[in-house]
């Protein structure tokens, strides 16, 4: 059998809602003939006592080897500086970015689908297909 290609991923959420970061982890961790390797900062890992330049040149680190940006489109989104930064980082180094709908959700924000080079669903079809489809 060939060799999986690995993903370089970050996950972009906000760490105050890590219950979905930690679910999409998962998604992607069990998906069958699927390997990656995580790129983002989960909460237990969190940045403290950085300055605003000091957390932008650590995401730039985090995202500049990954192949991919993966963004949770909750509506916080509209809330979170830091990944209106991610998003437009990502789109500034011509990276795709995939956004993720979150289940039952009823809206998502603007902004997602804008800077999202694909929407999909909530699972991990969606999710493995659409990181294949616009991942060089």
């Amino acid at each position: 059998m060939p060799t999986l290609h690995n993903y370089r991923l970050f996950i972009s959420h906000a760490w105050r809602y890590s219950e979905g970061y930690n679910r999409a982890v998962d998604f992607l961790t069990d998906a069958s003939n699927f390997a990656w390797s995580n790129y983002s900062v989960p909460v237990d890992k969190k940045f403290e006592g950085m300055n605003k330049t000091q957390l932008q040149q650590q995401l730039a680190y985090q995202i500049n080897p990954t192949q991919c940006v993966v963004v949770l489109a909750g509506m916080y989104v509209n809330h979170s500086d830091w990944i209106l930064y991610e998003m437009a980082y990502a789109k500034a180094l011509n990276k795709p970015i995939l956004g993720i709908v979150p289940w039952s959700a009823e809206k998502t924000p603007k902004i997602v689908s804008d800077y999202a080079t694909k929407m999909v669903n909530w699972n991990t079809s969606s999710i493995v297909a659409g990181i294949r489809e616009i991942t060089p």
